[in-house]
This record gives structure tokens, C-alpha cells and sequence, in this order.
């Protein structure tokens, strides 16, 4: 429920640089979740179970107040896909993931335009 796109940051390092099919290319797994490490803000959060929200909302004598984003994310992105780097699951550009404050977060652009298939 942010205002605002970002860019999701890929883990670096092993398991996320592929070898194949361009070599040190990242590529991003389910795991990449973690907030403001791999999924930064989204500027303003507007949610109303956002405590953060909440406290803004209250202070404005009752009218509603966004608050500055911080994702609340945990469980992975899903669905996962078949592939996998290392053994971590990798997502497609149909993957979610959900933010505790009520959000869904989704892949606008994946940066990724072609399939290729890895050894």
C-alpha cells in the first residue's frame, strides 16, 4: 500500500549469480525478503493497519495521515518456480508477496526478458 515503485535488491553472492546461461548475473529467489535489505520503501505506506499509520492518523486529530514505508515482509515470494539456483527457488513476474500492514507486493518490470535455459 505504498505510494511509490522500488527496485527489489538480489542478495549477493552465492546461491543468487547464475553460472548459466551469462555468468554473474543475479537472479532472485523466493528468500529475497527481507525489508528494506531486499525490498526497500515504497515511500508513504497509506494502510490502515499500518501501526505506524495508526499513530500518524491519531495525531491529525483523526484524519488520515500516511506514514513513511517500511515493509513488513516474512514468508516467501509465491508461487515459487520449478527452477532453482543452489537449491533456492526462484520467482517469476507472477510472484507476490505480502506485507504484514495489508500490501501486496508484485513484479512490475522482472528485467528479465527472455527464457534461457540453464544446465
Amino acid at each position: 500500500m505504498g505510494v511509490a515503485p522500488s527496485i527489489l535488491t538480489v542478495t549477493p553472492g552465492p546461491p543468487h549469480v547464475a553460472s548459466a546461461p551469462v555468468p554473474g548475473i543475479q537472479l532472485a529467489t523466493v528468500t529475497d525478503v527481507l525489508p528494506l535489505t531486499n525490498i526497500p520503501t515504497f515511500g508513504m505506506c497509506n494502510s490502515p493497519t499500518n501501526p505506524a499509520v495508526i499513530a500518524a492518523t491519531a495525531a491529525k486529530a483523526g484524519a488520515f495521515t500516511p506514514a513513511p514505508c517500511v515493509p513488513a515482509t516474512a514468508d516467501p515470494w509465491t508461487p515459487p518456480q520449478a527452477a532453482a539456483v543452489c537449491g533456492d527457488p526462484v520467482f517469476d513476474e507472477m510472484a507476490t508477496c505480502q506485507c504484514a500492514w495489508a500490501g501486496t507486493i508484485a513484479v512490475v518490470n522482472p528485467g528479465q526478458t527472455t527464457v534461457a535455459t540453464v544446465p
